[in-house]
């Protein structure tokens, strides 16, 4: 199978033929403890990783999968050995649910496949926990919204970055309300050359399968603009280009092993050095031929790779934000407005902070789910208030697990859901469409050359205070 053909083939090939093992005829007893009966459907590595092995780690006496979903049956495979558990494993997500009934669906797949599982999910009556962005379009995101609304079960997202002790406390700072009200925000995040670049080799650089990364990576950043500004965006215009990656280059390959250019090419990347990519890739190619370590220069890669967006709020607050994929650092800048004065922070700017590690190591350790701080490190806050002298917070860093995040999230989903939420942390699925149709607004100012309206995009219609429970 050709690598262009992969994902037309993984959307079908769910609809398609029976293909399940390790079943039970007892699969859907009751289970001991009041634990959840849990489905993970799309095991690649967030899902076998963040969502599969760390759950079965942390969260056992709170649920159980029932079952593991995924086109490719190599990759169920290995997924299911790596988890270390017994449930059954499918190809076909219908045929499995009716068998194990689950309480709770974990969606993990290609983003734009995000959609027919969350749906399904919700019609079957279960709560459906999906990894951002929620979808990838505005009609999906109304089909979401729609199923949701007949559905008892209920749609959490996976927003992750609001749990960053940094964003945390800036979330808090603004509540408090120091800098008077705040009028607009600068917002810069940088994609290195080895993080970055990741995205383009893989299937995120193809915009039918991703929306693009002002979707599949810049919800992350929406969602925290909307969350920390407490409001909801009405208006988007947007630039963007590919002028970096894709065709933009003299020399290409289909991917890196094998290719004739790697002594001249400085995007060269090597997947044999990891035994966990080999073994949950590079062996299960045979079954769907998606190439993980996909050239950077393919001529078919049709996202953007530098992207700058203004967004305008219901509660007239502007936002500038700016995504580049290609810096030689990776990092972020943000920085509040008021009229009282202003609230600034950063991380991993090299003038700014010092940094210790390679940016190859700085992005392992953000994957890592091993929770551990910096020792005696801090990231810096900084707050002014006009006519008088600044002020320096400093906030406990952590690397691993995305900033600490990635703990947090799950023990708020899994241990402690009516535990008291004062800055409203749980994310649902208004906050996933909130933060998806701004990427959305963007790639269609950008396609379009026009500002475009949210309230145009579905029935939701932006307010100036975000709802509770969103």
């Amino acid at each position: 199978m050709k690598r262009r053909d992969f994902l037309a083939y993984s959307g079908s090939a769910i609809l398609g033929g029976l293909a399940m093992s390790g079943g039970s005829a007892a699969a859907s007893a009751p289970l001991s403890g009041g634990r959840k009966r849990v489905v993970l459907v799309g095991t690649g590595s967030r899902g076998a990783g963040f969502w599969g092995e760390n759950l079965v780690k942390n969260f056992s006496d709170k649920l159980e999968f029932v079952g593991l979903c995924d086109t490719n049956p190599g990759r169920v495979a290995y997924a299911k050995k790596k988890m270390g558990v017994s449930c059954p494993t499918a190809t076909n997500f219908d045929a499995l649910i009716d068998q194990v009934k689950p309480d709770t669906i974990i969606v993990t797949t290609p983003d734009s496949l995000h959609h027919e599982y969350i749906i399904k999910g919700l019609k079957f009556g279960a709560n459906v926990i999906t990894e951002k962005p929620m979808t990838t379009d505005e009609k999906k995101c109304q089909a979401i919204l729609n199923a949701e609304k007949k559905s008892k079960g209920k749609l959490t997202v996976g927003f992750n970055y609001r749990y960053i002790a940094t964003f945390t406390r800036l979330k808090e700072l603004l509540k408090e309300g120091g800098i008077g009200t705040v009028t607009s925000v600068d917002f810069h995040w940088y994609l290195n050359t080895s993080h970055g670049a990741d995205y383009f080799r893989r299937w995120h650089a193809l915009r039918q399968y991703s929306g693009t990364l002002l979707v599949h990576k810049a919800t992350h950043h929406f969602d925290l603009l909307n969350w920390m500004i407490d409001s909801e965006p009405a208006e988007v215009f947007a630039y963007g280009g590919l002028e970096h990656y894709g065709k933009n280059n003299s020399f290409r390959h289909t991917h890196c092993r094998g290719c004739p250019h790697t002594s001249q090419c400085r995007f060269y990347w090597d997947i044999t050095k990891s035994q966990g990519y080999m073994d949950l890739y590079v062996a299960n190619e045979k079954y769907d031929g998606y190439l993980r370590d996909g050239c950077v220069w393919r001529n078919e890669i049709d996202i953007y790779d530098k992207m700058g967006v203004l967004i305008k709020y219901a509660n007239n607050v502007q936002v500038t934000y700016s995504l580049t994929t290609y810096s030689p650092f990776e990092g972020w800048h943000i920085a509040f407005n008021g009229t009282n004065g202003r609230i600034e922070a950063w991380e991993d700017i090299p003038w700014l902070d010092k940094v210790e590690a390679s940016q190859e190591q700085l992005h392992a350790l953000q994957m890592s789910q091993e929770l551990e701080k910096d020792v005696e490190k801090f990231n810096q806050i900084i707050r002014m208030r006009n006519f008088d002298k600044h002020e320096e917070i400093l906030v406990p860093r952590f690397r691993r697990g995305h900033g600490g995040a990635d703990p947090l999230l799950q023990n708020r989903i899994f241990r402690q859901p009516d535990a008291p939420d004062p800055l409203a942390h749980a994310a649902g699925s208004r906050d996933g469409a909130m933060s998806i149709l701004i990427g959305i607004a963007a790639r269609k100012s950008i396609d379009e050359k026009r500002p475009v309206k949210i309230a145009d995009l579905t029935d939701l219609k932006p307010q100036a205070v975000r709802p509770k429970n969103a």
